[in-house]
C-alpha cells in the first residue's frame, strides 16, 4: 500500500503519524476496491516510478495510519 502523502523516508512517515497528522492509505492498481481498510498492513515508499527505499508495517483504522513499525 501507499499513503496519500509521498514521503521519502519511513521517519518522514513516522514523524507525521506522532503529530497527528491524519496519514490515508490506499492500493494502486486493479486490487485496490478489495484493500483493508482496518488492521495491519505493509506500505512502501517513495511512490512508483521512484524506486522503493523504505517499507513499514502499519496499523490503520479506516484508512488511516494509526501506528507505524
Amino acid at each position: 500500500m501507499y499513503t496519500r502523502i509521498n514521503f521519502k523516508t519511513k521517519k518522514q512517515l513516522k514523524e507525521a503519524v506522532a503529530n497527528g497528522e491524519l496519514v490515508e492509505v490506499y492500493q494502486p492498481g486493479p486490487f485496490g476496491d478489495s484493500a483493508p481498510t482496518s488492521g495491519r498492513v505493509a506500505i512502501e515508499g517513495p511512490h512508483f516510478p521512484q524506486p522503493h527505499a523504505w517499507y513499514a508495517d502499519a496499523t490503520i483504522e479506516d484508512s488511516i495510519v494509526v501506528k507505524v513499525r
